[in-house]
């Protein structure tokens, strides 16, 4: 009698197992990128999009966004929604333009996380303890926190107007320091000038990073890194994602869910006052009304795109930067990248065909013909178009990355205490 045992067939319909996206495929995926973006503008000599000062404003445009993609990711991985992140922003953009201003810039960053973690902490306390909805108390918060900074705006910078501002603004702040690093700088900028094929755009890139760079990028990006490790290097972190995933059995281990969801969830919204303050100390050096302009839900769809990570909300906000800095550029350049993204999407249809999946092949084929046409038969993009690129962007990749995502499993369920016991 044989001992050799037969692998069981999967059941029909079973799902399988999705390769997660290595290291060594993002590098590869950002080479070809470079290269594309390279040849594209050897052939129309435009090269703005990899240029030094494109990098520089992209990166800048995604630090609001990427510290309330990372309040939502403290506060989604500890099972609390928080679309409350516009109005934590906002929270964030009026203390730290007021700290700013009376005392110093760096007292007013500080003003700004405590702003926000005080509308994160109010988020905390409507859902968490009282069991509201969680999607009712964000909109609530949306509705509440600008409506009150708005309010006390208009009564205490009323007798403030600034040449050329208007009123109802507040004084300037002193600026926030910006670094370059010496001699480096000058070198890529001299080889980005030449406008060799990928060597310089490589140079315009790599030199945007290092070139006019605020110190608040540096705590931001230091932000990311550092809240990787904790919620997945340390106990603190395996027991705060354990809520969002399975809080009874969690209490059932002697979890004190609702200590870790308030965690979460101010730290949510000090993060989301992080980048409001950002906003209005490096961007803009006051505050006005309106500041935001929905970066908050910006920075929940840059969450969603990495997938509840870190590393792939990095990679999202930077996305969504990269086209909201585009406001700032020549609408030449715009018109430029539709021809890249045209191309990127044909190469996407070839790599579909070869992978049998027809329906995205055709699909994306008719994108880049569209894209292509658009390309040939005009010279710039209108100005409203350009404005509204970050939130066709916001679309277009959620709707892409719909089929990879996992959120956690508790995410937006209403826990109650006991309720392992």
């Amino acid at each position: 009698m044989s001992t050799a045992t037969a692998a069981r067939p999967k059941a029909p319909g079973a799902p399988t197992k999705k390769r997660k996206m290595s290291w060594p495929v993002v590098l590869l995926l950002i080479a070809g990128a470079l290269v594309l973006f390279s040849a594209v503008g050897m052939a129309t000599g435009n090269h703005a999009l990899t240029s030094s000062g494109q990098i520089t404003a992209a990166l800048s445009a995604a630090v609001p966004i990427g510290m309330a993609g990372l309040g939502g990711l403290w506060s989604e991985r500890a099972g609390v929604v928080n679309i409350g992140l516009e109005g934590m922003m906002v929270a964030g953009t009026f203390c730290g333009a007021w700290a700013g201003y009376l005392v110093n810039p760096w007292v007013g960053l500080l003003a700004g996380m405590l702003g926000g973690a005080l509308g994160g902490l109010l988020h905390a306390l409507v859902t968490v303890t009282f069991g509201v909805d969680h999607i009712v108390s964000g909109v609530g918060i949306n509705l509440l926190i600008p409506g009150i900074c708005a309010y006390v705006n208009r009564i205490y910078y009323k007798d403030y107007i600034a040449v050329g501002a208007g009123a109802n603004q507040s004084p300037p702040a002193d600026p926030l320091p910006y670094i370059t690093v010496p001699g480096l700088s000058s070198w890529l900028s001299d080889i980005e000038k030449h406008h060799w094929f990928l060597v310089s755009d490589v140079a315009g890139v790599v030199g945007g990073l290092v070139t006019n760079i605020s110190v608040v990028v540096l705590v931001a990006g230091a932000m990311i890194v550092v809240s990787y490790f904790v919620l997945w290097r340390t106990v603190f972190g395996l027991r705060l994602r354990s809520c969002g995933e399975n809080p009874t059995a969690a209490e059932s281990l002697g979890v004190n869910v609702y200590k870790y969801k308030y965690l979460a969830v101010i730290a949510s919204g000090a993060f989301a006052g992080l980048g409001g303050a950002y906003l209005s100390l490096v961007a803009a050096h006051f505050y006005k009304d309106g500041q935001t302009l929905g970066r908050g839900f910006i920075g929940l769809a840059a969450m969603i795109f990495g997938n509840w990570m870190p590393g792939g909300l990095a990679m999202g906000a930077g996305l969504f930067g990269f086209t909201d800095s585009l406001q700032l550029r020549d609408p030449e350049s715009v018109h430029v990248l539709i021809l890249t993204v045209a191309i990127a999407m044909a190469l996407l249809a070839l790599w579909q065909l070869y992978r049998r999946k027809f329906t995205g092949a055709a699909i994306s084929f008719v994108v880049a013909g569209g894209l292509g046409a658009w390309y040939a038969f005009t010279d710039e993009v209108q100005r409203p178009l350009i404005v509204a690129t970050p939130y066709v962007i916001t679309l277009v990749v959620l709707s892409l990355a719909s089929q990879r995502l996992r959120m956690p499993k508790a995410d937006g369920q209403i826990y109650r205490k006991g309720q392992g016991k």
